[in-house]
């Protein structure tokens, strides 16, 4: 979730995100002042999860990358059986873990590294849930997308989050389609799913 933010103005608040249902709803997670950092908005998390459900019992989930680890806490809060989260940024690392022991969250496994790279390293078929929002001014759209297909459950779902809208026609020589969609600003919200 590492991507391009407008610059703060003098004054500015420290920034936060909150987890926003399941166990650790109304949970504040603390955003670094980090060049690029751009979570995804509650609002569109809220509308991700809403498509998803409630529920996540059960669910293996991957968020390739992690950033604050909203997507991850999230989906673990929701009762996600396994969550693995990814990010490169050695201090973003330190503060997942930090989040992680603050909630017990023993679903959630935190892991330095390249996103693409965990995503190839993983089992065939072994992910209900992948998510992907890499950042929005780099090329890691394509090659994050082709491993997580592999990585994904037939009956799995992949969320992108990206700057500009994703259809069926980019999507289907990868095998996937385009589920729901949702625009918010500049973030386009994707939940795709497998196709035969």
């Amino acid at each position: 979730m590492s991507k391009a933010v407008p610059p703060r103005t003098q004054g500015s608040t420290r920034h936060e995100v909150r987890i926003i249902g399941g166990q650790w709803r109304r949970t504040r997670l603390s955003v670094a002042d980090k060049p690029g950092l751009r979570p995804t908005p509650d609002r569109v998390r809220e509308t991700l999860f809403n498509w998803l459900g409630q529920d996540l019992s059960g669910w293996r989930c991957v968020d390739a990358f992690a950033g604050t680890g909203a997507l991850g806490f999230e989906a673990a809060s929701r009762g996600a059986a396994q969550v693995l989260l990814f990010e490169q940024d050695a201090a973003l690392v330190a503060q997942l873990h930090q989040v992680r022991e603050r909630l017990a969250a023993q679903a959630v496994t935190v892991r330095r590294g390249d996103g693409v790279a965990a995503l190839r390293a993983l089992p065939e078929a072994s992910v209900d849930l992948v998510m992907l929002d890499p950042p929005f001014d780099s090329d890691l759209f394509l090659p994050a997308l082709q491993p997580a297909v592999a990585a994904l459950a037939p009956d799995g779902r992949l969320y992108l989050e990206a700057p500009q809208a994703w259809d069926d026609a980019v999507l289907q020589p990868l095998g996937l389609a385009v589920r729901r969609h949702l625009k918010a600003g500049a973030v386009h919200a994707h939940l795709l799913h497998r196709i035969a």
